[in-house]
């Protein structure tokens, strides 16, 4: 009867640490996955953003988009800051958080300038909204590693 119970202690404990490092690898990859979705967010906000700025110095309603895109990604920014990132992700989680402070300061800086009527689409390229979109996507191979 002892070696049974022993048996039966035996397999629940490996089962149980085996669905702790599956739990652990689940966690892993959706974090990677969000990681991954967010970039790309932010990839494809890069890629529109001077297109807008260049309107909206003529146009009314391209300047309210370039305002409704400007904050919508702060937006973006917010919910993956608060992103749970798995133990083997929070070095890489720190560095996204660390650039979205500075896009976020870009983002902030830019909006204050439009609304004192001050629309420049050079002030893009001079602020740091696009130089941290590239540091961000300079992150993507860590991140995809993490699923590996």
């Amino acid at each position: 009867m002892k070696k049974l119970i022993t048996m039966i202690s035996i397999t629940a404990l490996a089962i149980l640490s085996g669905c702790s490092i599956l739990g652990e690898v689940n966690n892993t990859l959706e974090y990677a996955n969000t990681a991954t979705g967010y970039i790309g967010t932010a990839q494809r906000f890069a890629e529109e953003i001077p297109g807008l700025a260049e309107k909206a110095v003529t146009s009314t309603e391209a300047a309210q988009n370039l305002e409704n895109e400007l904050q919508a990604m702060k937006q973006e920014i917010a919910a993956f800051n608060k992103t749970d990132a798995p133990a083997i992700a929070k070095d890489i989680h720190n560095q996204i958080v660390g650039a979205n402070k500075k896009l976020e300061a870009g983002i902030d800086s830019y909006l204050e300038n439009v609304e004192n009527g001050k629309l420049d689409p050079a002030f893009l390229e001079d602020s740091q909204i696009l130089k941290t979109i590239s540091e961000l996507n300079t992150l993507v191979n860590q991140i995809e590693s993490l699923g590996n």
